[in-house]
């Protein structure tokens, strides 16, 4: 038979269960857009810039429901693209990349958009294929798909010659997808040894990241089990409820909140699950776990990358992590109760009155907002954070509940990741409450997708945490430096950004109106609209995680560079 290679793509791709892509069409592109406009399954969405759109796919994927895939055109669709392909490669993310290609047919050199796109996107990518003959291109995708989600996910790349695109090939048939075959097994005598450790130990705690979210349940029957408290990398935040009462927060040295710093300074068996221990989650690389750590991934390239461990397992934590309950339940009768719940609780509560205690004046206290966040979200909210300081203030202040329910660039750290985000998981989670919270420096770099969010009438929320600068990197620079260079930004009118954008618009300027404007902006997004909320937030107070991954760098400095630092910084404090 006769068939487009858009036409098989189509076909590919329905047979994937794919429901949207995110794009721009182009010359190279017009076929595939064309079948996907005919299709009763996907719906091509059109976005303002394919950096975007990388996002939004990220977002679909974190979210669970589906592989983010990506209709770009190439070149320069690529390299506008390759931020977000580069935040999903380095964090794991499945993400399929579709792009078109230059007529591979053509005598004649120096063709619209040619380039090496391949050169260009090995590095961020697990693997990329170029389609040769129309046979190929069914075939080739549902690889490329089991190559994203197999192993350590991450994105693959496609490129789809002009000439095979949109115009007829011969091919003998159109194969249906037989899924992805089932996990193996961990190996049992690894998993005996662990458990043995595990129940040795005076006192077990676990380090769980992003690789733990499908063993969520394993892991809080094991952690109830052995009495562990849990620390969770910023990635990993919703691997393990934060109102659990042995949930201590983010990471668990001096960076973190004082709930892990503490009860984790008495853990002399670690287990870490789904976290290649880099540098965000360790701040970097501050904490010291104990001799006895029990690594836990899916990708062996990560074991003693960063840290020795006494015991590693391959293997994906879904399949592990019941294993490793199933024996240490065998091992181990359930403990007496210690009073760590009440340690942890104590710590939290505690944590957050200073928080209440701090003076924010006439702006909004971090703690309040998100208080009444909390309060006025369900826990299965999808809750979006941008790159910034407010990454960390969420990470320390906001409850999340859910699983997959929080997404945040992290290792990659690529600012401007938030607006387009929450509409990638709207539209994958139309039933369920997206809202995003945005640095105002991060939110100038995508902005505009807004356009897109009101164009498909989605009802999403983006906070914008306004304290016109760069702040996280502005406190970075004031404390050594006692100057900010680069980081002050201009004043924005948010309220006549909106309207242009055609999204709803609310202020929000002190304490006192933070919970009438938080359900107000959920009202309008009950109701379909997009919603800019404006907070004047107060970012005075610097968390736990920016003052210790100072502490930590200054301290591992050599002492004539640390003299040099705090000299200048005391010098200027005086002078200024």
């Amino acid at each position: 038979m006769k068939k487009t290679g858009a036409a098989l793509v189509r076909f590919a791709l329905e047979q994937l269960g794919i429901r949207h892509t995110f794009g721009i069409p182009g010359v190279h592109t017009t076929e595939l857009y064309d079948q996907l406009h005919s299709s009763e399954h996907i719906t091509p969405i059109l976005v303002t810039h394919e950096g975007g759109a990388a996002f939004m796919a990220d977002a679909v994927s974190r979210t669970g429901a589906g592989i983010g895939t990506l209709l770009i055109v190439p070149a320069a669709g690529v390299t506008h693209a390759a931020s977000g392909i580069g935040e999903a490669g380095i964090d794991g993310i499945p993400m399929l990349i579709l792009c078109g290609g230059i007529h591979s047919e053509s005598d004649h050199r120096y063709q619209l958009h040619e380039m090496d796109q391949h050169a260009l996107l090995t590095p961020i990518t697990k693997a990329t294929w170029r389609i040769r003959c129309h046979e190929d291109v069914i075939p080739t995708l549902y690889r490329a798909y089991e190559t994203a989600v197999s192993g350590e996910p991450g994105p693959v790349f496609v490129e789809i010659p002009y000439n095979i695109g949109n115009f007829l090939g011969e091919v003998e048939r159109m194969p249906e997808w037989r899924g992805m075959p089932l996990a193996r097994s961990p190996e049992r005598k690894l998993i005996e040894t662990a458990a043995r450790e595990l129940v040795a130990a005076r006192q077990p705690g676990f380090f769980v990241g992003w690789g733990a979210m499908q063993a969520r349940q394993a892991l809080i029957t094991l952690a109830e089990h052995l009495e562990a408290p849990v620390a969770t990398t910023l990635q990993g935040l919703s691997a393990f409820p934060a109102d659990h009462p042995l949930h201590t927060g983010m990471g668990m040295g001096e960076y973190a909140v004082p709930a892990a710093t503490e009860v984790f300074a008495e853990v002399d068996c670690l287990l870490a699950v789904g976290t290649r221990f880099s540098e965000i989650p360790t701040g970097s690389y501050g904490v010291r776990p104990p001799p006895a750590l029990i690594h836990v991934d899916i990708n062996p390239a990560v074991f003693n990358a960063n840290y020795p461990a006494r015991h590693v397992i391959e293997g994906d934590a879904a399949t592990v992590m019941p294993a490793l309950l199933e024996e240490v339940m065998a091992l181990k009768q359930a403990p007496a109760n210690t009073g760590i719940h009440r340690r942890i609780a104590g710590h939290k509560a505690a944590y957050r009155q200073e928080w209440r205690s701090h003076d924010s004046k006439d702006r909004v206290n971090p703690v309040v907002f998100f208080d009444q966040l909390r309060r006025a979200l369900k826990d299965d909210a999808i809750i979006v954070a941008d790159d910034g300081n407010h990454t960390f203030l969420a990470a320390e202040l906001m409850p999340i509940i859910g699983a997959r329910t929080f997404l945040s660039p992290s290792d990659f750290n690529a600012m401007g990741y938030c607006v387009p985000a929450v509409i990638g998981a709207r539209l994958a989670n139309p039933d369920r409450q997206v809202v995003g919270i945005a640095g105002d420096g991060a939110f100038a770099m995508t902005a505009m997708e807004l356009l897109t969010a009101a164009r498909e009438e989605l009802g999403v929320v983006v906070f914008v945490f306004n304290d016109g600068e760069l702040s996280q990197i502005a406190q970075a620079q004031y404390l050594p430096y006692r100057r900010k260079t680069c980081t002050v930004l201009g004043k924005v009118d948010y309220g006549a950004l909106a309207r242009a954008l055609g999204t709803a618009y609310v202020e929000l300027t002190g304490n006192g109106e933070v919970a009438d404007a938080i359900d107000r902006a959920l009202e309008l997004a009950a109701d379909g609209k997009a919603v800019v909320v404006n907070v004047h937030i107060d970012y005075s107070k610097p968390t736990r995680f920016t003052k210790g991954v100072i502490k930590t760098n200054l301290g591992r400095m050599a002492p004539r560079d640390k003299v040099h630092i705090v000299g200048r910084a005391l010098w200027r404090r005086i002078v200024s």
